[in-house]
């Protein structure tokens, strides 16, 4: 017989850690320390920073669409192998991510690309609402190798329930999730918080934010592993 989990419990769990990513909150404090520097007050810094976070939401939502539907294209015989295949990559993002936690900055990680790290610089500093909106776009582009491995796990776990107006809701409950944490520093900021300790606080936890991604991302994979084998249903 095999384990039910529950699927807006799956969900939900996946969402909280992937929203803690070092990733999409570094950019978000770069993005705030920008504005700071260029001398623009925090009305300006709010909605700047409500804009930017809007378009990271809404280019996730696209994109977990977009993922769901790829995976409903392939024929169901095939797709017990391409949970497998997918619960695979995942383990291994996840061993690389606990690996960032022993060694961080050694050998390959799961991080935003030092040539593109000078571009969202750039971008920053266009304080424009297309350039905005550009920025969250991009940012959530490349902050894929970051983030991504736990949404892939939960859109390949969507996409075999059929697409329907539940895995809609899903994805928006999903990427809520990953974006209150943003909206939560972006509040702290303008009710009065230092941008520094926010980025000091980032700098001093974020191995351990990798250490518990990494665990997560690998008990998902497994989950994958098995629900591709039979031996695991998500109940939804």
């Amino acid at each position: 017989m095999a384990l039910e989990l529950p699927g807006i419990g799956t969900v939900i769990i996946t969402a909280l850690v992937d929203s803690i990513n070092p990733c999409a909150i570094g950019v978000l404090i770069l993005l705030i320390s920008t504005l700071l520097a260029l001398g623009k007050n925090r009305n300006k810094m709010i909605g700047v920073g409500l804009i930017y976070i809007l378009s990271v939401y809404l280019t996730y939502f696209l994109a977990g669409l977009g993922l769901t539907a790829f995976f409903r294209t392939i024929p169901i015989t095939v797709a017990e192998y391409i949970s497998i295949v997918v619960g695979s990559i995942i383990v291994v993002g996840g061993l690389i991510e606990i690996k960032d936690f022993f060694w961080y900055g050694q050998g390959f990680s799961l991080s935003i690309p030092a040539n593109r790290v000078k571009t969202i610089e750039r971008l920053a500093r266009k304080i424009t609402l297309p350039g905005i909106i550009l920025l969250g776009a991009f940012v959530a582009a490349v902050e894929l190798p970051c983030t991504g491995g736990p949404y892939l796990a939960i859109t390949t776990l969507l996409a075999t329930q059929g697409f329907q107006t539940q895995t809609v809701i899903y994805l928006l409950v999903y990427n809520f999730i990953f974006v209150l944490p943003l909206l939560v520093i972006l509040f702290m900021v303008y009710f009065g918080m230092n941008v520094k300790k926010i980025q000091q606080w980032k700098d001093k936890e974020k191995k351990w934010m990798r250490l518990f991604i990494g665990l997560v991302m690998i008990v998902l994979g497994i989950v994958l592993i098995l629900y591709g084998k039979g031996l695991i249903k998500i109940g939804y």
